[in-house]
Parts: C-alpha cells; structure tokens; sequence
C-alpha cells in the first residue's frame, strides 16, 4: 500500500502486455486490493450470514472492482 508495485503486479502488468500485443487490444490496469474488503462491510452491512458471506464475497468484489472502473470512465 505504499505505491509501489509488488511482484504480482508486476507479473499482471507483463501478462497485460503481452494479451496487448498478441491480440493488438487495448488493456487497462486497474487497483483492485481492497475490493475484498470493501465487498466484506457492504455484506456486513446487509447483515448476511458468514456461510452466505463466503459464498459471495469473490463475486461481490468482481463487481466492485468492474463498477469502480466503470464509474472512473
């Protein structure tokens, strides 16, 4: 959390530009390391139970990291 960028993102920043070159696509990089947390508090909030929370929170937080980028278009 320190701005710097660690090996994971590093590894996706070179699998982003190889997909670029290899399918001539645009990519875009997108900070997604608190979208776990963020989707917790809003399950939380919703009072949904742990077992459910499990379930869901990957899903939960996919759709936070796409609206967040959709939101900063």
């Amino acid at each position: 959390m320190n701005g710097s960028i660690g090996e994971r993102g590093e590894i996706s920043k070179n699998y982003a530009s190889y997909l670029s070159n290899k399918f001539n696509v645009k990519t875009i990089l997108w900070d997604e390391r608190l979208s776990t947390v963020a989707a917790e508090r809003v399950l939380l909030e919703a009072d949904v139970s742990r077992s459910k929370r499990k379930e869901v929170i990957d899903k939960m937080a996919a759709v936070m990291i796409l609206q967040g980028f959709l939101d900063a278009q």
